[in-house]
């Protein structure tokens, strides 16, 4: 498997992300945690996303799942055209319905698994790599889900890692302090987790994760 998981963006490792993926290359954008977002908001995500991957010399399109709800198999023909896949930060749990929906989960998770895709993704995008959401509704509110996807709450992950990420800890951008109330629940429940600053990353290449 080849995964970058970060907290914001690149943090501080881009290089990091360039050796993973190798040859700069068509890159999905997956953007479905802003789908609950004003129409303008998202668009100016999006944007930026396609433009700093660009910036990096690679040819990034976004890959809108709403375009492809119950049609499983036209997205995974569509993921097939792509060698990585980034996906941004926003809320997680309707960018988890959004994966659902569409049969992201599945297509995303069975390509990294067998290493024919590399994933990238920050916060939101991280967090939802692992077995569990629970605990993110201190930093992200489940009842968006409903109003932005039509569906209800998906609290199981990709399944992809064996632990949480707590993104964004000791941030300004974090600023409920939902990054020590995840932690507590985490150690409360015995839930393996891993704190991410803005700066860190965490990097897949094979099966051990390395936090940089």
């Amino acid at each position: 498997m080849k995964m970058f998981l970060a907290s914001y963006r690149f943090g501080d490792h881009v290089e990091k992300f360039l050796a993973l993926t190798g040859t700069p290359g068509r890159v999905a954008v997956i953007a479905s945690a802003a789908d609950g977002w004003p129409s303008a908001a998202r668009q100016s995500a999006v944007t930026t996303e396609v433009r700093d991957l660009r910036e990096l010399g690679f040819d990034p399109h976004e890959l809108d799942l709403r375009s492809f709800i119950d049609r499983p198999e036209q997205l995974a023909k569509e993921l097939d055209r792509y060698g990585t896949v980034w996906v941004r930060g926003g809320n997680t749990f309707v960018l988890r319905a959004q994966l659902s929906r569409s049969g992201a989960d599945f297509a995303i998770a069975r390509r990294v698994r067998d290493g024919t895709l590399t994933y990238g993704g920050y916060s939101a995008g991280a967090c939802v790599v692992s077995t569990t959401l629970r605990g993110i509704e201190a930093a992200d509110d489940p009842e968006e889900v409903l109003p932005a996807t039509g569906t209800e709450v998906v609290w199981n992950g990709l399944g992809l890692i064996d632990f949480a990420i707590v993104p964004h800890f000791g941030s300004i951008l974090d600023d409920n302090g939902s990054g020590p109330k995840m932690v507590s629940q985490y150690q409360r429940e015995n839930i393996p987790y891993r704190t991410l600053t803005d700066e860190q990353v965490v990097v897949i290449d094979g099966e051990l994760p390395v936090l940089l």
